[in-house]
C-alpha cells in the first residue's frame, strides 16, 4: 500500500505498469483480475480526472489504473461504465445507522439506504452516542463501517443524567473508557454537547477526554453546544469546540454544521470567519453539512429546557406532574418553538410512542387538533413519551456560505423519518452541482477523499493502486433524491453499480444481497495499547 499525505490519483497510473507485472497469473505476460471498470469518466478522491482509464480489481484491492485494461488483461467480469461517473465510494463522516450495521438482521446490517447513494462507508456512534463494546458485535454489513467514541454514552454510564460534575474518580473512569474504545479501534471521540446529559459537562471535563482521544491518534467530533440562540449562542458554541481543540491538540470536526433559527440566519459568515481564523494558525478545523433546510431532532431534544432534563426523560414527566413545574417548562417550550421559526415549521415525522397518528402534522396543526396551545401539545405528546421532528430552520443563503467553503464536506446525519438518511448525497449533488455551486470534481472530493483524509481511514476515499476496491458508478443525469418529508424512507436513484471490498453491492441499481462490509478501525499509534486494549 503507497500513502502518503497529498494521496493523488497520480499513484495510481505510476504504479499502474507494476500491478500489471504482479498480476500475471495462468497465461504468462497476461494479468488477471476480478473484474474492470471500463468506459466511464474516472475522477479521483482528490477532485481530479483521471483521463480515460481502466479499473482493475482483484481480491477486494485497486491492482491497476490504466488505459485498456479490459482488453489486455483477463478479467473475470468487466462492467461497462459508459456515460456515467467512477469515484471512490462515499464515505459518510456523521450517521446513526448503528441501528442497521450492528443488527442481528441481515436485510437491515445491508444498510441499502446509504448504499443507494453511493456510500460504501458510513461512521457511527455520532453526537456523543458511541456504541458500547463494538469489536465483539461486528458483523459483516452492506456498507463497512467505522465508530467513535460517545462522550454521551460514557458520562451516562458514570453519572447517569445528573446535572453535577464528575469526581476524579469518575473522571477517570470516564479517561479510561475513552481510552478502550480508542485502542478498540474507534476514530475519534465525539460529543454532542447539546444533549442530555453531555449538555451538563463543563469544557474542562470535555478537554480532558479529548486529549485522552489525541494521544491515540483520534480526532473530536462533535454537534456543538449551541447551533442558535438556545443556549450559549452559536458564535460561542463555535469559540468553545475551537477552544477543546486546541487545549486538546486535537483536530476538530463540527457535526452538520448549521445556523439554527431565525435570530441566528446570517451568522454563517461570522462563523466562517472564526473558523478560517483557527485555520490560519494551524489550528486543524474542519466540518461536514446536509443539504436540508431542516434538521431532524425529537420535541424532547428541540424544545425542552435542558434544566427540565435532569435526571433524564422519567424526571421530566414527574415535573410536569406538578402544576407550577408544568407551567415554568411550558414557558421555556414555548420560547424555543419560536426560536426555530414557530409551531408551523415543526413537522412531526415520526412518533416513538403512539401518538395518535400524529406524524405528518406540523406541531401547530396538532395543536389545532386538540385544541390547545402548541407548547401545551409538545408537553402532552412528552407525558406520553415522544416524537421526531423535521424543524425547517435553515435559512438557504447559510447553507450555501457553508457548502462551498474547502474544509466542509457532505454528511448526512441520516435518522429515521428525515429524507437525509435516503437522500443527502443525490440531494447535494443536484443542489451543488446541478445548482452550480460547485463542479463535479469538488463534489466528489468532498463526499469521499476529504473524508477518509479528515478522519483517519488510510486505504479509502481514493482510486488508486492498493487501495480498497470502494468504488461507485453513477449516472450523473438521474442521480436524484427519491425520499421527501412524506415519504423519508423512499431508497435514491442513479447508482447502477457499487463496489465494498471489491464486491458488487449493487448491480445495474438493485441490491445484489451480499454483505462484503466490515469495521474498519483506526490503528492506535504503536505501544500506546496494550496487548489487553
Amino acid at each position: 500500500m503507497l500513502l502518503n499525505s497529498t494521496r493523488s490519483p497520480g499513484r495510481g497510473l505510476l504504479t499502474a505498469a507494476m500491478a500489471v507485472l504482479l498480476g500475471s497469473c495462468a497465461t504468462p505476460g497476461i494479468p488477471s483480475y476480478d473484474l474492470v471498470i471500463t468506459g466511464g469518466e474516472a475522477i479521483n478522491g482528490d477532485g481530479k480526472p483521471l483521463g480515460p482509464v481502466d479499473i482493475a480489481v482483484r481480491n477486494g484491492q485497486i491492482v491497476a489504473i490504466a488505459p485498456n485494461l479490459a482488453t489486455t488483461g483477463r478479467a473475470s467480469r468487466v462492467i461497462d461504465a459508459q456515460g456515467q461517473l467512477v469515484a471512490p465510494g462515499f464515505i459518510d463522516p456523521h450517521t446513526h445507522a448503528d441501528g442497521e450495521v450492528f443488527s442481528e438482521d441481515a436485510q437491515q446490517r445491508a444498510n441499502l439506504a446509504y448504499a443507494f447513494q453511493g456510500v460504501t462507508t458510513v461512521v457511527v456512534g455520532s453526537d456523543g452516542q458511541g456504541i458500547r463494546d463494538f469489536p465483539t458485535r461486528a458483523a459483516p454489513a452492506g456498507t463497512n463501517y467505522a465508530v467513535l467514541a460517545g462522550f454521551g454514552g460514557i458520562r451516562r454510564d458514570v453519572l447517569g443524567d445528573a446535572d453535577r460534575s464528575p469526581s476524579p474518580q469518575e473522571l477517570e473512569q470516564m479517561r479510561q473508557a475513552v481510552r478502550k474504545d480508542m485502542c478498540a479501534g474507534a476514530l475519534g471521540l465525539s460529543a454532542g454537547l447539546y444533549y442530555v446529559p453531555q449538555s451538563f459537562a463543563q469544557t474542562d471535563e470535555v478537554v480532558m477526554l479529548a486529549g485522552e482521544a489525541a494521544g491515540l491518534g483520534g480526532y473530536y467530533d462533535t454537534h456543538m453546544r449551541d447551533e442558535g440562540d438556545f443556549g450559549a449562542g452559536v458564535l460561542a458554541a463555535l469559540e468553545e469546540a475551537l477552544d477543546i481543540g486546541r487545549r486538546a491538540n486535537i483536530p476538530v470536526h463540527i457535526s452538520h454544521i448549521k445556523a439554527l433559527g431565525p435570530a441566528v440566519w446570517g451568522q454563517s459568515k461570522a462563523m466562517i470567519a472564526k473558523v478560517e481564523a483557527a485555520r490560519a494558525t494551524g489550528q486543524r478545523v474542519t466540518a461536514d453539512q446536509y443539504p436540508w433546510r431542516a434538521s431532524g431532532t425529537r420535541i424532547s431534544s428541540a424544545l425542552v429546557p435542558r434544566w427540565a432534563l435532569d435526571g433524564g426523560m422519567e424526571a421530566l414527566r414527574n415535573r410536569l406532574g406538578d402544576p407550577a413545574m408544568e407551567a415554568r417548562i411550558a414557558e421555556g417550550i414555548a420560547a424555543n418553538i419560536t426560536r426555530r421559526g414557530g409551531a408551523e415549521s415543526l413537522l412531526v415525522t415520526g412518533e416513538i410512542s403512539s401518538q395518535d397518528g400524529i406524524a405528518g402534522l406540523t406541531l401547530a396543526e396538532i395543536a389545532g387538533q386538540w385544541e390547545t396551545r402548541p407548547e401545551q401539545a409538545a408537553i402532552k405528546i412528552l407525558q406520553r413519551g415522544d416524537a421526531r421532528l423535521a424543524s425547517f430552520n435553515m435559512e438557504p443563503a447559510d447553507i450555501a456560505n457553508f457548502a462551498v467553503q474547502e474544509w466542509v464536506m457532505t454528511g448526512s446525519d441520516g435518522s429515521s423519518g428525515h429524507p437525509r438518511k435516503f437522500a443527502t448525497y443525490p440531494k447535494a449533488w443536484q443542489d451543488l452541482v446541478g445548482g452550480g455551486l460547485m463542479d463535479r470534481g469538488r463534489f466528489i472530493r468532498r463526499s469521499s477523499g476529504q473524508v477518509a483524509d479528515t478522519i483517519g481511514l488510510q486505504d479509502r476515499g481514493y482510486l488508486a493502486v492498493g487501495f480498497a476496491a470502494d468504488i461507485v458508478i453513477f449516472d450523473p443525469a438521474v442521480f436524484v433524491p427519491v425520499a421527501n418529508y412524506t415519504r423519508p424512507e423512499d431508497l435514491a436513484r442513479g447508482v447502477s453499480t457499487l463496489l465494498v471490498n471489491g464486491q458488487v453491492v449493487i448491480e445495474e441499481g438493485r441490491y445484489t444481497g451480499i454483505l462484503p462490509g466490515k469495521l474498519l478501525k483506526r490503528q492506535p499509534p504503536a505501544g500506546q495499547c496494550g496487548a489487553g486494549e
